[in-house]
């Protein structure tokens, strides 16, 4: 796909989902939320509502805003911890986030959902309408996995899935993962320099999938690039676009959005015999 057919596909894109991992909300030397990055994707989602899309952001950082909050600096390693960092940290990141989209004349409104939202039916139903509603509205809706009553999530918990479940429950026609690094390559380039950046891809072959790492370079974050893959499994089966990109700079939503070749595009190929609930339950 060249620079001009990637544009034609893209420019169009009215319903996106927005994740931004803890790594790119966080200053890398002590783990504190990054003030000045959160006020920039707030000015872009801005920008793209103003362009008359409708957005809803996955944002990680609960536990990381708990750290900053309790002036402790080590990442914490017992659920139990993590729920109270989650408790404290959510509160105060959803306050950062509704006062900054004020500025701009926008209302978040916080949706925190569990596995169980998605794979009981009325829950689902509800979550559903409720999104509807709030995008309707013009909201802004910003989820995250509600890890404080959640034991359960919080152990197989992240956001890119997350991210992935969002898009499939409300028929979004792009997802965008920002994460720490610029997009799909054939092996870690951290630790092999050699490795081949992939910036197309139309088809998530098994091969593909073998291609992914579970581990994380990142002290607050979770998500690898395996569970990259099988959020861009998810999202394409049901039907949705899904780019992998580096959040250093969120800027670089706008140049995805107008089709710059920026990070990797994986295609949408709805599969009628995809079953969300079905996969949530065999894979979790």
């Amino acid at each position: 796909m060249n620079k001009d057919m990637r544009k034609e596909h893209l420019k169009d894109k009215k319903r996106i989902v927005i994740k931004i991992g803890s790594s790119s909300l966080t200053h890398r030397e002590t783990g504190d939320l990054n003030l000045m990055k959160i006020e920039k994707l707030v000015r872009v989602i801005s920008d793209l509502k103003g362009q008359g899309k409708e957005v809803v952001l996955v944002s990680s950082g609960a536990i990381a805003a708990g750290r900053q909050a309790l002036g402790n600096r080590k990442k914490p390693e017992t659920v139990s911890e993590k729920q109270a960092y989650a408790a404290v940290g959510q509160a105060r990141l959803m306050m950062v986030y509704q006062k900054l989209f004020s500025e701009y004349n926008q209302t978040a409104a916080q949706v925190l959902l569990t596995k169980n939202t998605i794979i009981v039916d009325d829950s689902r139903y509800n979550a559903q309408n409720t999104f509807d509603e709030l995008l309707k509205l013009g909201t802004i809706p910003i989820v995250n996995e509600n890890d404080t009553v959640s034991t359960h999530e919080i152990q197989f918990g992240d956001n890119d899935r997350l991210s992935a479940i969002v898009a499939a429950l409300i028929g979004a026609d792009l997802l965008i993962l920002l994460s720490d690094i610029d997009g799909l390559y054939s092996d870690d380039p951290k630790t092999h320099p050699d490795a081949r950046f992939i910036s197309l891809v139309e088809w998530i072959t098994p091969e593909l999938m073998q291609m992914g790492k579970s581990t994380t370079g990142s002290d607050v974050g979770t998500g690898g690039m395996a569970a990259k893959l099988a959020a861009a499994r998810i999202a394409t089966d049901a039907g949705s676009d899904m780019v992998i990109a580096n959040g250093d700079s969120v800027e670089i939503v706008e140049d995805i959005v107008a089709g710059e070749e920026k990070g990797t595009l994986f295609l949408a190929h709805e599969n009628l015999d995809f079953d969300l609930i079905h996969y949530i339950t065999n894979e979790y």
